[in-house]
């Protein structure tokens, strides 16, 4: 339904119509504004995807919903992901019961975590064949309901439409996450019955909870709070997650930091909600953060969490992280997260983008400067660069990425697998727009980066995408090389390939006496190479001469079709920053072409002697 220009509401023009409720499913979901449904039909689906046929039949080329069939449902699933990560929209994905269904566990456990707004619909057996263990039949509520935000199971086809209807709501509101609807056939068809055009579905308790936190604002006294603790600060961070672009607040927190002057870290999610180009930016925090980000965050003496949640990846030994910070903020939109892993003196729950502008407004005519602060941070940013080692004759991965990153001026969109490529794309690229990096956060889905750039691809056609992949994940959605193809997505698929499991393999080193068991792939025998060209990519090249990478990589980016290029890098080459799982930013290896900051001999007085030593006297 639509509002007339006086406000009320039109009614929708197929209201009154009888459809059967397949046809019910699509024009819901055209009505939700889909554009894109990734999916794999089967026979508990069939109906609704004779639908989308029909659908398509009737309706002009601009009106059509494109369908966009992977290799399999777990793809389906990352490739709305990656729709939804890069174009802010709900993501909506399809596919058929039982094994169709639980292949699809893997992306809605990513998307909740990583708080994704998607819908997947999956066929079910027919409601009197539900419990029989039918063909293809699968306890889906059961499996989905511990994975996603909500689960409905179509019981009743008279809920169907506003069923549809109320996932998209659930989906969108609030915190974001994935809402899954296990569709049984009997109710996509034969089911017909009277197309309303409008309704949802009454969820009291979370409808009134998602009203008082979209109503939420920050109140005068909170705000004044705020800016008293700011006043006493000398040292202020700000450290952003993923929720502020969630929230579509990369702007309001790029105003905030500009106003008020102030430093800021991201997490692995919070990447490109700052400009990493700008002098605030001090890039990533955390387990393979940079090593000036990190080194501020023990400096600092206000950290102001905004979307972020203090993670084990960022917060590592939560007793000693941000050790000098007398007072920290935090705002985030779920209550839950507040003082769940650290303790806060200050706290807003609401919407980032929201609680930002409030807090811009609440400061007018605040002035602090923080101006030896930020010159001591600027120093940390030059005394400890991220670096490599510049001498090997081997590809380093880290140098590709910088010159890579120098062809699309921190202007592509950038998504990965999971491993050391995707920490090295997280430190060398820059990120000059919001929702320009899209990666598998808290889950680590290998196999996540090639399908999450087809469906960036799809929602935003006009942008360059590149998917920085390693050899293993790519292996795990192989057969999506072939989806660039068949629909002639231009994605730009790197491979950096150092013949094994490079993450796994670099904790092998460091802790497990160098055995190497299980992630030596060596021997393998797959041709990338072949294979892409078998897949009818047009642009299929392996590079092994460093003195070629700059060409290359410039002929690769500008090709108009999909384009393959397979990196043969350095496999010793380790990620750092790091610092070890359970441990504190002052244990940080820094390896051995970063400077690290010297440590007090005496480590048991580092506390008492750090603000000297390392800190000099701001004020």
């Amino acid at each position: 339904m639509s509002k007339q220009a006086n406000g009320k509401m039109k009614k929708h023009p197929l209201a009154g119509t009888t459809m059967t409720g397949a046809e019910m499913v699509i024009q819901v979901l055209a009505d939700e504004g889909v554009d894109t449904i990734f999916g794999y039909s089967g026979g508990a689906i069939l109906p609704t995807y004779d639908a989308i046929f029909r659908y398509n039949e009737n309706h002009t080329t601009e009106e059509e919903i494109r369908l966009i069939v992977p290799a399999n449902e777990q793809s389906a699933g990352f490739m709305a992901a990656g729709y939804a990560r890069a174009s802010g929209k709900v993501g909506m994905f399809l596919v058929t019961s039982g094994p169709g269904a639980t292949n699809c566990v893997t992306p809605i456990r990513d998307c909740m975590a990583d708080s994704i707004p998607v819908v997947l619909i999956c066929g079910q057996v027919p409601r009197p064949a539900i419990g029989t263990d039918a063909f293809q039949e699968a306890p889906v509520f059961n499996i989905m309901s511990a994975c996603a935000k909500h689960v409905f199971l179509v019981s009743n086809e008279d809920e169907l439409e506003a069923t549809v209807r109320t996932a998209f709501q659930i989906a969108r509101s609030g915190r974001p996450g994935p809402v899954v609807i296990d569709l049984p056939k009997d109710v996509q068809l034969p089911y017909e019955g009277e197309f309303k055009g409008s309704g949802l579905l009454d969820f009291h308790g979370y409808d009134k909870r998602v009203k008082l936190m979209e109503a939420s604002r920050l109140t005068k006294d909170n705000g004044e709070l705020f800016f008293k603790k700011l006043a006493k600060s000398k040292r202020p961070l700000v450290y952003a997650g993923g929720g502020v672009i969630n929230a579509n607040g990369a702007k309001e927190l790029r105003s905030f930091c500009k106003k008020f002057d102030l430093p800021v870290v991201t997490t692995l999610m919070g990447i490109s909600s700052i400009d990493t180009t700008s002098e605030n930016s001090l890039h990533m925090l955390g387990m393979h953060g940079t090593a000036y980000a990190n080194y501020a965050v023990e400096d600092c003496d206000f950290l102001i969490a905004i979307g972020s949640r203090f993670d084990d990846r960022v917060a590592g030994k939560v007793s000693t992280f941000a050790p000098k910070a007398t007072e920290i903020a935090h705002i985030d939109i779920d209550a839950a997260e507040i003082g769940k892993v650290k303790a806060v003196t200050w706290s807003h729950c609401g919407d980032a983008r929201v609680a930002l502008k409030d807090l811009i407004a609440a400061g007018k005519g605040f002035k602090r400067d923080f101006a030896k602060w930020n010159s001591h941070v600027q120093t940390l940013k030059t005394n400890h660069p991220m670096d490599y080692n510049r001498k090997s004759p081997l590809i380093q991965p880290q140098e590709l990425i910088a010159e890579l990153n120098g062809i699309t001026k921190g202007k592509a969109i950038v998504s990965t697998g999971v491993g050391q490529h995707q920490m090295w794309a997280a430190q060398f690229f820059d990120f000059v727009d919001p929702r320009t990096w899209l990666t598998s956060g808290s889950m680590g889905t290998m196999g996540f980066g090639l399908p999450a750039a087809i469906g960036a691809q799809v929602a935003c056609p006009d942008r360059v995408v590149i998917d920085v992949d390693g050899d293993g994940s790519l292996r795990m959605c192989l057969g999506e090389m072939e989806t660039l193809t068949t629909y002639d997505i231009p994605v730009k698929l790197l491979l950096l390939n150092n013949l094994g499991d490079g993450m796994v393999r670099q904790w092998q080193t460091l802790y497990w006496g160098n055995r190497f068991s299980g992630t030596d792939k060596s021997l393998h025998k797959k041709d990338f190479i072949k294979a892409a060209e078998s897949d009818g990519f047009t642009f299929a090249k392996r590079l092994e001469d460093r003195k070629q990478m700059k060409d290359i990589l410039k002929e690769f980016v500008e090709h108009d079709h999909p384009a393959f290029l397979e990196v043969m890098i350095d496999p010793n080459a380790h990620v750092y920053p790091m610092v070890g799982p359970g441990m504190g930013y002052k244990e940080m290896i820094t390896g051995d072409f970063i400077p690290a900051r010297e440590i007090p001999k005496n480590d048991e007085d580092r506390e008492e002697e750090t603000d000297a030593a390392t800190v000099p006297d701001l004020f």
